[in-house]
C-alpha cells in the first residue's frame, strides 16, 4: 500500500541539550555586546546586540519537551515533517509548528441514549468505551477533531448495534443485547474500529454500560418478563415430572410387583402429576375401597 500524506512519520529531533549549550554561548556573547555597546556608544555594536538577541529568542523557541507517553507531531511551513515519539529535551527548527497528541489510553463514557431496538422497542443504552491515538497523522490531519469524531462515531455505532439486536428473547439460543453481553461487546468493538480507524484511533475496549427499557414501557416489559419467566419455569417442571412419572411407571414394570391396567395406570399418572407439579403441598387421601367403587 502506498505510503500517505498523513500517515505517521517518526522523526528524530536534536538533543536540546547540546543545542542549550550553544544557546547559553549566545546569551553570553549578548552580554558582552551590550556591554561594550553601553561602554563605547559604537552603532554597529548596538546593531550587533540587537541582532543577537533576535537570534537568541529565534533558538529559544526551538525547544520543546516530550513526556512519556506523548508526543509532538512537527509541520513546517505547510508540510508535515513527522512526530517525535521519545520522551526528553528536544530541539527542531524554530519555525516548526509542533503539535501536541497525547498517546495515552483514555475513557470515553457516552451520553446515556433512548434508541429503538430490533423489535421496535424503545430501550437506554450507554457505553464505555476504552482507546488511544495510535497513528497522529492521521488523527490530526484527516479529521478535524479527532476527539469530536470520536463522540460522535460512538454514538452512531451504539445505535446502529441496538437496531441490530432484540432487548431480550425467550430462547436462550438466540442472541440479545441482555443475554449476549460478549458477543454483543465483540460487535461493538468491530464496529467502532472500522469507523475510527480513518482517525488513526485504537479501540481497546469497548462495552454496554447501561441497558434498559425507556421507562414508558418498562413496567409493561417488567410483567412479560415475569410472565416469560413463569412459563419457563412451568415447562421444566413439567417435563421433569412427566420423566419422573415414566421412571416410576418403568420400575414398577420391571420388578412386577403390581399389575397395572391402563385405567389404573392412567390414574396413578394424573396423581403424580398433581403432585410433582403442585405449587403447594398436597393432601393425601387414604382409598380403603377399590379403584372401581
Amino acid at each position: 500500500m502506498d505510503q500517505q500524506p498523513t500517515d505517521e512519520i517518526l522523526f528524530k529531533a536534536l538533543s536540546g541539550w547540546l543545542v542549550f549549550l550553544f544557546f547559553l554561548a549566545m546569551v553570553v556573547l549578548l552580554a558582552i555586546t551590550i556591554w561594550q555597546a553601553a561602554e563605547t556608544e559604537e552603532p554597529l555594536l548596538v546593531v550587533a546586540a540587537i541582532a543577537t538577541g533576535i537570534v537568541d529568542l529565534i533558538i529559544l523557541s526551538g525547544f520543546f519537551i516530550v513526556n512519556p507517553n506523548d508526543s509532538r507531531a512537527l509541520v513546517l511551513f505547510g508540510r508535515y515533517r513527522g512526530t517525535v515519539r521519545s520522551n526528553g529535551f528536544f530541539w527542531t527548527n524554530p519555525f516548526t509548528v509542533k503539535k501536541r497528541v497525547s498517546l495515552r489510553v483514555r475513557n470515553l463514557n457516552t451520553d446515556t441514549l433512548k434508541v429503538n431496538d430490533l423489535n421496535g422497542n424503545p430501550i437506554e443504552i450507554a457505553t464505555i468505551v476504552v482507546w488511544r491515538v495510535k497513528n497522529t497523522g492521521h488523527a490530526l490531519f484527516d479529521v478535524d477533531d479527532y476527539e469530536g469524531y470520536i463522540d460522535l462515531q460512538c454514538e452512531s455505532a451504539v445505535r446502529q448495534l441496538a437496531s441490530r439486536y432484540p432487548y431480550d428473547v425467550s430462547d436462550e439460543a438466540g442472541l440479545s443485547l441482555r443475554g449476549s453481553r460478549d458477543e454483543v461487546a465483540v460487535e461493538l468493538n468491530k464496529e467502532l474500529g472500522e469507523r475510527l480507524d480513518l482517525a488513526g484511533i485504537e479501540i481497546l475496549e469497548a462495552r454496554l454500560s447501561h441497558l434498559a427499557y425507556a421507562p414508558e414501557i418498562a413496567s409493561a416489559m417488567l410483567r412479560r418478563q415475569q410472565a416469560d419467566a413463569v412459563i419457563a419455569a412451568r415447562q421444566k417442571i413439567v417435563d421433569g415430572a412427566v420423566g419422573m412419572v415414566e421412571m416410576a411407571l418403568d420400575k414398577l414394570k420391571s420388578i412386577e410387583t403390581i399389575e397395572l391396567d391402563q385405567e389404573r395406570r392412567a390414574s396413578m399418572v394424573s396423581n403424580l402429576m398433581v403432585v410433582l407439579c403442585s405449587e403447594t403441598g398436597v393432601q393425601p387421601v387414604v382409598n380403603t375401597g377399590t379403584l372401581y367403587n
